[in-house]
């Protein structure tokens, strides 16, 4: 190894050790689900959570998302128009036949 490999690698392990007694001590295996979609997944959190959610016979706590991974249009391809209370239609309908 050379001297220029040496000093890149100790540079790495020291940006990436974290700081002592800022980071919490609750981390545990959490369920994320999309409500969307329907789709979940499981992975470390200390996020709060009121429900809980059983899976291959273990038992999780669960956390609901709106949006994900699986159901955001940039992720998955598909984009959606959502018109809510017809709002582009009342523009059009406003502005839309003005010269």
């Amino acid at each position: 190894m050379n001297k220029g490999s040496g000093q890149k690698l100790r540079l790495y392990i020291k940006q990436n050790e974290m700081k002592k007694g800022i980071h919490p001590e609750n981390y545990r295996p959490v369920v994320f689900k999309d409500m969307g979609t329907g789709d979940q997944f499981i992975t470390k959190s200390c996020a709060e959570a009121k429900d809980t959610i059983e899976v291959d016979g273990v038992e999780y706590p669960l956390i609901k998302m709106e949006i994900s991974s699986f159901s955001h249009p940039f992720y998955t391809g598909k984009v959606k128009l959502v018109d809510t209370a017809g709002r582009v239609d009342k523009f059009r309908n406003r502005y839309g036949n003005r010269k």
